[in-house]
Order: C-alpha cells, then structure tokens, then sequence
C-alpha cells in the first residue's frame, strides 16, 4: 500500500510540474478564451482530458486547438468523432477518433516539452500528417500508442 501511495504522489508531482512547465502557453490559450467568451465560448473544466476547456468558440474552420493545458473548441463538446490527418491525406482508411481523445495527447505533449512544443510542433512539420506529434496524437486516440511519438506503438 505505501508504495502505490507513493507512486501516486509522484504522478501527482510529475503532472503538477507539466503545469507549470506548460504554463506560458496555457495562458496564451486562457487569454484566447476569454477574448472568446463576449461571443460565445464556454468554459469547462475536463478532468479526463486534463484541461480547461472552451467550447463554442465562434472563429476557425471548425475543430480544436490545444495551448497547454487548455482546449480551444469549435464544437459544443469534444465528444464529436473526426478524421485524422491521414484521413485528410488520403493515408488510411483507420476509424474516426473522439476529437478530446487527439487534444489531450497534445496536452501530455505539452506538459513534458513545455515552451519548446510550438517550436518543435512547427519544425517537425506543423498541421500536417507529416508531424510526429500530430501521429502519435492520433494513435493515441485510436488506443493504438502512446501521446509520445518515439515510445512506439502499441502492438
């Protein structure tokens, strides 16, 4: 028992310095929350998705966006079911993933990279299929691998 006690304090410990490791782009994500909300967006707390949440957001293409630990969100939830980006390039034929599932990839993503993830998210390849961190996310959300592009899939 003290040993699953204390492996649960380091999670605890681990996940609160992501947070503040992430911080400076959470509030990034937090401002443009709050700019948002005068014209709709909601914001939630998500437990599961280990975010501040804000749904609704009036502007974009549709989808979501992660800053941190904060989920930008064109829809009313993050339950929808959407492509992946090999869906997008014509890759695969692999079923939808839940949108919240794909986001909170990029939250763990961000909690272990903190202010190097953008930079590293846009030399990597950015939006595109071609970006590891967008795959693993996707794999992720598949339950087929890891948040973390180079720990490898699950086979």
């Amino acid at each position: 028992m003290k040993a699953h006690g204390l492996r649960r304090f380091l999670q605890c410990l681990l996940r609160l310095l992501g947070v503040a490791w992430t911080l400076p782009n959470s509030l990034m994500g937090l401002l443009l929350g709050i700019c948002a909300i005068p014209w709709g967006a909601r914001p939630r707390l998500s437990r599961s998705d280990f975010a501040l949440v804000f749904d609704r957001w009036p502007w974009g293409a549709g989808g979501a966006m992660t800053l941190g630990n904060v989920i930008i969100n064109t829809a009313a939830d993050l339950e929808a079911l959407c492509p992946t980006y090999a869906h997008r390039a014509g890759l695969c034929q692999e079923p939808r993933v839940r949108l919240g599932s794909h986001e909170r990839a990029h939250v763990w993503q961000y909690m272990l990279l903190g202010p190097f993830f953008l930079p590293l998210y846009f030399v990597l390849g950015g939006i595109s299929v071609r970006n590891p961190l967008e795959r693993a996310a996707d794999r992720y959300a598949l339950g087929q691998g890891s948040w973390w592009p180079w720990w490898g899939e699950v086979r």
